[in-house]
């Protein structure tokens, strides 16, 4: 069972805590999600993840694909470098970027918007991954060093 009941009203908050849900189910490693409303207006949040080899990210990828066209959350479009270093969904208001570790390093682009906040992530059951939803305050991005 989904935690939201109602695709057709999903919050860009809502959906990207979906779309945690989802790469969470696919291992991906690292995940982070840059709140930007008060930074762009063109996307409400980032969500950023890193899988350990290209075909890991590329299980993130396709996989997330899918389960988003299975609960209904529309994609916009979706990009691929072919090479499975960058790999890149974007629903609207939320955009899901998925690196190879060091392209996330190489790229870093949690740092490009230093002012952002970052979401302070649900934690999962471990049984069944799902998120626990009581947990989701905002916090501060810590500077660049």
């Amino acid at each position: 069972m989904n935690i939201f009941h109602s695709r057709k009203h999903l919050t860009s908050r809502q959906k990207a805590l979906e779309l945690l849900d989802f790469i969470r189910q696919k291992k991906a490693q690292v995940p982070v999600i840059l709140d930007l409303r008060k930074i762009l207006h063109f996307y409400d949040y980032f969500i950023i993840c890193s899988g350990i080899t290209t075909r890991h990210t590329r299980a993130i990828y396709e996989g997330t694909a899918k389960l988003s066209r299975q609960n209904r959350i529309d994609i916009h479009h979706r990009e691929d470098d072919s090479s499975g270093r960058w790999l890149l969904i974007d629903y609207f208001d939320v955009v899901l970027h998925i690196f190879i570790e060091e392209a996330r390093s190489f790229y870093n682009i949690e740092r490009l918007w230093p002012e952002a906040k970052q979401i302070k992530l649900p934690k999962t059951d471990r049984k069944s991954t799902r998120l626990n939803s009581s947990h989701t305050d905002i916090t501060r991005m810590p500077s660049s060093a």
